[in-house]
């Protein structure tokens, strides 16, 4: 499951983190650890003194202190080891490189990367490096960006598009492009991924704090508690040493979710990581879990990206073969993905195979015309034959052109596809009219099953498009989608975002474009695609390295797993404290309080073997836990209802029973171990 190397470097950061002026960023560990020290001092003071019966029960208390702390850090320590082990590999690539950087009149200088400024312009040609962060302002290229997203695979990047940002350790593969630079040395995209993947800029979260200030506040209540009791068992002649006080107190106060708090944080972005996501603070991930609306691009996210052809439609007299054929022949010049569809739906629905044609002229497709075809010529004995493919007022144009007539049935034809969303393309050869090509949106597959399942979630899904409200009304049908936004400008993604924030609900969306720049600053969960521009990536609070824009659904999940995680164990924690009290006080009390051996439920063998039970299990239970912290309780897409009474079922119950079944095991291995 862990990686060696990460668990031998966890090891040695478990001890570093010992150091007091981190450990009292986490209270309840800081109060065990004093507790560790202060029976460490005991027990060598105690060691060879006539108290000296006492000192193994010290001792092993003392001994299994340390341990509970040790593993405490342990847990944070293989969380964060991933990230680190990342942020090394990250470094590698981070090297000095010289950047030619264009001058005013146009000469090329050289100068290293770390000198760069905003604002200069390097031309960066095959081979090379891109010096640092930046726009492409000239050109077009190939760039291999395999060094921060780990895909090989390399990206086209391009100026004047949404797909201008490059980063800083790229390689650029084909073509020259010019770049202008937009950060600082030391301020790049890898260096900020560096610093977020190592935990070095991690800052807590809101409910993260929240519950840090509840342990806080428990583990108060009970210290004072603890040290109330002691004028009491002075009282009542059952004074109790300091070692079995400091036992209690351990285990009165919640130290399995104080061990994993922090671990179950850096796991939860660590997810996102592992997802090629990242995060820009600990925040975004725990809002992405109380996300309750997900605005959801159409194309590329709800649907292929591309219309693709559906079907044929041929007027009367006209058989569907001869349309497939015209069709096919038609957009033989067509290189869009829509043209593309076109060829490989004839080829598949009936045989017909992409030809060579002998002296023909194919007519490529322009957004004048806003048609393509081909022209071929007359041989052996067939004649010539003029195929035109294209948006129906400029083939119906056309036709009349050539002399031809438009039948009636062609418009009821064209009238229903639009109205379902499609967009129907006219076939026509010479001066007759074949038919009409059915162009559609296809819905990803499955995608209407995750939208459910979000919907059982109390997660409201709204697709944004450009199209008109009929095309968007159908496609939103078919996939299965709560709401739509049609003929979305930015101003309408802001105004969707500030109504439904205004509303009490989080909103999550995705973005790549400098127009998207101020919605995804506005969203509660900005995701930026890295293709996008600079600005975009700026603006939101995570970038999706893969620029895979369903990646916000997977967010969400992460972020309600990390939420689950942490509400199941800090159930699980609260709930096996009750175990520990009848352990624990009988055994203080028994003796002068005869009526608290009924409360011995456990049967434990005796007072020391009571209370050194409940402390080895204190300490076991934060080991067996571990794995499930760095994991993740398993997210099922449940409502908050179902979430709750799943939590008490399992880790509420569950944390009631186990230590009643583990301390008593732990007591009957000790007792037979000689421990009195």
């Amino acid at each position: 499951m862990f990686d060696p190397a990460i668990l031998r470097r966890a090891v040695g950061d478990a001890f570093r983190k010992l150091n007091p002026r981190q450990m009292w960023r986490n209270p309840v560990m800081f109060v065990v650890e004093v507790g560790s020290v202060l029976t460490t001092v005991l027990f060598f003071r105690d060691l060879g003194s006539a108290t000296a019966a006492n000192s193994a029960f010290t001792g092993l208390v003392s001994a299994w202190l340390w341990f509970t702390v040790l593993f405490a850090n342990f847990a944070e320590a293989v969380a964060e080891g991933r990230g680190k082990a990342q942020a090394d590999t990250l470094r590698k690539t981070r090297s000095e490189t010289v950047a030619h950087v264009r001058t005013a009149d146009g000469a090329l200088v050289e100068k290293p990367s770390s000198q760069l400024a905003v604002g200069d312009l390097c031309v960066v040609r095959p081979g090379q490096l891109i010096p640092g962060d930046g726009e492409v302002v000239e050109g077009i290229a190939s760039v291999d960006e395999s060094a921060i997203t780990g895909e090989s695979a390399p990206v086209i990047r391009e100026s004047g598009g949404d797909r201008s940002s490059v980063t800083g350790g790229t390689r650029v593969l084909s073509d020259e492009i010019v770049v202008r630079i937009s950060s600082k040395p030391g301020e790049s995209f890898l260096d900020r991924m560096i610093a977020l993947v190592e935990g070095a800029s991690r800052q807590k979260t809101p409910n993260e704090i929240a519950l840090n200030i509840l342990l806080a506040g428990l583990t108060i209540i009970f210290l004072l508690a603890v040290v109330s009791l002691q004028p009491f068992a002075m009282y009542s002649h059952a004074q109790q040493t300091i070692t079995v006080l400091v036992a209690l107190l351990v285990c009165l106060i919640p130290t399995t979710i104080g061990g994993l708090l922090s671990a179950i944080g850096i796991a939860g972005m660590d997810r996102l990581v592992q997802r090629n996501v990242l995060a820009m603070s600990g925040r975004a991930v725990e809002a992405a879990g109380d996300c309750s609306t997900l605005l959801l691009d159409k194309t590329g996210t709800i649907t292929l990206g591309n219309r693709q052809a559906a079907e044929f439609l041929p007027l009367q007299g006209v058989s569907e073969e001869d349309l497939a054929d015209a069709a096919q022949l038609s957009s033989l010049a067509d290189e869009t993905p829509e043209g593309r569809s076109i060829v490989v739906l004839a080829k598949e629905r009936y045989g017909l195979r992409e030809r060579e044609l002998v002296g023909a002229t194919l007519v490529a497709f322009t957004a004048q015309t806003r048609m393509s075809g081909v022209d071929l010529q007359a041989h052996d004995g067939v004649p010539a034959r003029s195929i035109r493919k294209g948006a129906t007022d400029s083939v119906r144009r056309w036709v009349t052109e050539q002399g031809g007539h438009v039948p009636d049935g062609l418009e009821p034809i064209v009238e229903r596809i639009s109205t379902s969303g499609g967009t129907p393309l006219v076939v026509a050869d010479n001066t007759r009219v074949f038919g009409v090509i059915h162009l559609k949106d296809i819905v990803k597959s499955g995608i209407a099953e995750r939208f459910e399942g979000l919907r059982k979630m109390g997660i409201r899904t709204v697709m944004i498009t450009g199209d008109n409200p009929l095309t968007a009304a159908a496609i939103a049908k078919e996939a299965g989608v709560d709401d739509f936004l049609a003929e979305a400008t930015p101003e309408d993604k802001m105004a969707l975002i500030k109504k439904e924030q205004s509303g009490g609900f989080l909103v999550a969306m995705t973005g790549d474009g400098t127009n998207d720049a101020p919605a995804l600053a506005q969203a509660d969960v900005g995701v930026a695609m890295n293709t996008g521009t600079q600005a975009a990536k700026e603006a939101g609070n995570m970038v999706d390295l893969d620029s895979n824009p369903t990646k916000l659904i997977e967010i969400v999940e992460i972020g309600k797993q990390l939420l689950i995680t942490r509400g199941s164990l800090t159930t699980f924690s609260i709930a096996n404290d009750v175990a520990k009290y009848f352990a624990i006080i009988p055994a203080m009390f028994q003796d002068v309080f005869r009526p608290l051996r009924t409360l011995n439920v456990m049967h434990l063998a005796n007072p020391h073997s009571a209370i050194l039970s409940a402390v080895i299990f204190n300490a076991l239970i934060i080991v067996a836990l571990i794995p499930l912290a760095l994991k993740g309780v398993k997210f099922r897409p449940l409502g908050a209802a179902a979430v709750l009474r799943r939590n008490l079922l399992i880790y509420g119950v569950g944390g009631v029973i186990a230590p009643f079944i583990g301390i008593k095991i732990i007591d009957v291995v000790i007792s037979a171990a000689g421990v009195h």
